[in-house]
């Protein structure tokens, strides 16, 4: 039977537009989407591959699957019915298009709407998207199918440089743009990672072809984890018992636990002497002065030797050469640009 209003109105009823979350697990859903879901009169859902379906028809919600028009959604509420859709993957601009053109009409007399998030994402979890896009990147895109972690190493290089450069110019924006190039190789060596390294053939270079540690499969997940259990490590103060009160704590506690994990027989081990010269130089340094090594740095002639101890005197006065030197050839450049400028007015 309709519902009528005491003034004698048919009740318009209400329409409930239910978004979930593709990156959460289906079924999951909030406790107030389950209640709209167990009143309502009608479950409606255009898409009969929603990955939802099994989980409320096992549940014992019965949904029709069909695609109502925003006429066809309000005549389904008339009489004081609930009508509950579940969107699409798209959501479902063409009917929330269509009932607010029914309502700015002043013609129809509209159901109670009320859009329903039935499930949310966490932090991080546009990851996931990232991580599902790179999969079908790698599988079907001609050139990046094809490449490996050799041919991509000269872009995590320039994406490196670009972000240090997004950083010292204050650019937020920038910033942002830059933190997804440098995050996008991370994926992409991840996703070429799961490959694993070709086994040698029978005989060759002595390998049997089988599968080594070496050459052995990872993923992304691998690599997070991994990640994770190095900062809690590292960070007893935060995950455990231990007590930190100055960074200069933290650091001592990190740069021994680092020490413990990696046993080196050198502090020089671990730096990659491929970085740029000032700052390796300055590393160097760095970690000689923090392991208290006294060690005079090495006399010789050339500007080789005066940039040394150039890179040495800023790390020992907490000044980054690198950043510095970048500093200068910025202030150089704009006085390039400037003369350049003043040349052509004066011709």
């Amino acid at each position: 039977m309709n519902a009528i209003s005491p003034e004698g109105i048919p009740d318009p009823g209400r329409a409930v537009l239910l978004t979930t979350s593709h990156r959460v697990a289906p079924g999951l859903l909030s406790w107030p989407a389950w209640q709209a879901l167990r009143a309502a009169d009608a479950v409606l859902c255009a898409d009969p591959a929603h990955p939802q379906l099994p989980y409320l028809r096992d549940a014992g919600i019965a949904v029709e699957e069909t695609a109502p028009t925003a006429e066809d959604l309000v005549a389904a509420c008339a009489g004081g019915r609930s009508v509950v859709v579940v969107a699409t993957g798209e959501g479902e601009p063409a009917l929330t298009d269509g009932l607010a053109r029914l309502a700015g009409s002043g013609r129809t007399r509209m159901p109670e709407l009320e859009l329903l998030p039935a499930s949310y994402d966490l932090p991080g979890a546009r990851l996931l998207d990232l991580v599902q896009v790179m999969d079908r990147i790698r599988r079907e895109c001609p050139w990046s199918s094809r490449q490996t972690h050799e041919g991509l190493a000269k872009y995590g290089l320039e994406e490196a440089y670009e972000l240090v450069e997004a950083i010292e110019s204050g650019d937020r924006d920038e910033l942002r743009e830059e933190l997804g190039d440098v995050l996008l190789q991370v994926v992409f060596h991840a996703r070429i990672a799961e490959e694993g390294v070709p086994a040698a053939e029978d005989g060759e270079d002595g390998g049997d072809g089988g599968e080594t540690e070496e050459n052995a499969p990872f993923s992304i997940d691998d690599v997070a984890a991994g990640i994770v259990a190095k900062l809690v490590h590292r960070h007893p103060h935060v995950f455990g018992d231990a007590t930190a009160t100055t960074p200069e704590d933290v650091k001592e506690h990190w740069l021994r636990t680092k020490a413990e994990e990696k046993r080196r027989t050198s502090v020089t081990e671990g730096i990659p002497v491929h970085q740029p010269g000032l700052a390796l130089a300055a590393k160097l340094a760095s970690r000689a002065r923090t392991a208290g090594l006294d060690v005079p740095l090495p006399q010789g002639d050339g500007i080789g030797y005066e940039l040394l101890a150039l890179a040495a005197r800023a790390e020992a006065d907490g000044v980054d050469p690198e950043a510095a030197l970048r500093a200068a050839a910025r202030a150089y450049r704009d006085a390039i640009r400037q003369r350049e400028a003043r040349d052509t007015v004066e011709r």
